[in-house]
């Protein structure tokens, strides 16, 4: 090979060397910066095949994808001036890259924290605000809303970074604070349950009045109507008894006197003093009672 062709093959090596040293490719999952002598000269990168100048410019890429910071859990004191310990984290991404480079030297790590104390910061100043039940429940998703919003405004001018979402993980309270807040708790249902307990038998005690009232009703119709019945039932009989012995007085005075004595010496120790010629003896001592 003469010296033509070596120095053909030369050139051919620094031409791959300058071009592989110069091309750059960014994908759609990240954000890139060119620097040229640590200044940023350009950010603007869409997904694609790029050039620069080796030995003068430096790129930076930059995960673009939803990251997550877990903040660690920290005291915060509610309107009721109790401590909570709060666990939060947030989901954000890189928005300006140039901003989140200037912001953090383009450590990821400085973001996070950066973003971290945002993040503690506005849920101290929303929990100073609201007592222990509007942060648990009442109004949880407004305040995580809220702080979101107010976040990602700050986030994006500051850091150059998009917050989508915060959420608190976790709120315990300190070991001092919780017996006591237990014991409250206990008391606020102890005294609820009792309230139940009284409507309960306030309410029972209505329905047995209502109930023995309406069973003494009920009863005193029911005994109304047998004496209305039974009495029509006499009177019936009555009626037919006097239809009857009407026809036969002398048979009427006959069988009532039968039923007379009948009653009269129901047992052998009972005993009448009577005269002997009374009345009451006349069918006895003549069966036609002449």
């Amino acid at each position: 090979m003469n010296n033509r062709n070596l120095l053909i093959v030369a050139l051919l090596l620094v031409g791959v060397l300058v071009i592989s040293s110069s091309a750059f490719v960014v994908k759609e999952t990240e954000k890139a910066v060119l620097l040229r002598f640590g200044e940023v000269v350009r950010s603007d990168y869409e997904p694609g095949l790029y050039f620069k100048v080796p030995l003068v410019h430096t790129l930076r890429k930059f995960d673009a994808r939803i990251q997550t910071v877990d903040s660690t859990p920290v005291r915060m004191l509610n309107s009721e001036n109790k401590f909570m310990v709060v666990d939060s984290y947030a989901k954000y991404r890189i928005f300006n890259a140039e901003r989140f480079y200037v912001a953090t030297r383009g450590d990821e790590r400085n973001a996070v924290r950066l973003l971290a104390e945002q993040i503690n910061d506005r849920l101290r100043d929303q929990f100073g605000v609201r007592n222990l039940h509007e942060v648990v429940s009442g109004q949880r998703d407004e305040l995580m809303s809220e702080i979101t919003k107010n976040l990602n405004k700050v986030a994006q001018e500051r850091f150059g970074l998009e917050v989508i979402d915060v959420r608190v993980k976790r709120i315990d309270l300190p070991p001092e604070v919780s017996e006591s807040v237990f014991q409250r708790m206990r008391a606020d249902r102890e005294m609820e349950a009792r309230d139940h307990r009284a409507k309960g038998e306030e309410a029972a005690e209505r329905i047995r009045a209502g109930a023995d009232r309406q069973v003494v009703e009920e009863v005193a119709k029911a005994q109304r109507e047998a004496e209305e019945t039974r009495g029509a039932g006499d009177a019936e009989a009555a009626a037919i008894y006097a239809g009857a012995f009407s026809r036969d007085p002398e048979f009427y005075r006959f069988t009532r006197s039968l039923k007379a004595y009948e009653e009269s010496f129901n047992d052998r120790a009972d005993m009448l003093v009577i005269e002997p010629d009374s009345e009451f003896f006349r069918y006895l001592k003549d069966a036609k009672g002449e």
